[in-house]
């Protein structure tokens, strides 16, 4: 399942991330916000959604906000969330692929929504590789937030 939260800024591009996820069947859990008009603060769906996927409710997220920077930032407060803010295809692709990245942000001011589609697309169908020298750097970013 895949959680979702965008303030006003991305409320818009979301509807066009919730017709794709309808249409190719996947689930998700919409956290809000309910419209584009009324302006919200971006940290507390950043919040929602870290909490779903840290409570095993949800897999991964996607979150949107104006730029996209203010939700990731307030999402990887968070120990063991890793969201990523991406504007291609190649940069979710590779997010994926080596930091394992459990979030994927977007800003709705910024991308079109053919191409956020694409990105979404990219991300959720990218697993990662595994490989060890990426598990090694995951897991020193896990053991840094426990030293610090």
């Amino acid at each position: 399942m895949i959680a979702l939260g965008c303030d006003h800024g991305g409320y818009d591009l979301m509807q066009e991330v919730i017709a794709y996820l309808d249409s190719k069947g996947i689930a998700y859990k919409n956290l809000g916000c309910n419209d584009g008009k009324t302006s919200v603060d971006y940290p507390d769906y950043g919040r929602k959604v870290a909490k779903a996927i840290l409570s095993g409710e949800c897999d991964k997220g996607i979150v949107i906000c104006g730029t996209g920077i203010g939700i990731s930032i307030a999402a990887n407060r968070y120990k063991g969330i890793r969201a990523a803010l991406c504007s291609d295809c190649f940069s979710a692709e590779a997010t994926r692929l080596h930091n394992d990245a459990n979030i994927l942000a977007m800003g709705g001011r910024v991308l079109g929504p053919g191409l956020a589609v694409k990105i979404v697309d990219t991300f959720l169908n990218t697993e990662f590789s595994g490989d060890e020298r990426h598990a090694r750097r995951i897991s020193k970013i896990e053991e840094y937030d426990r030293e610090d």
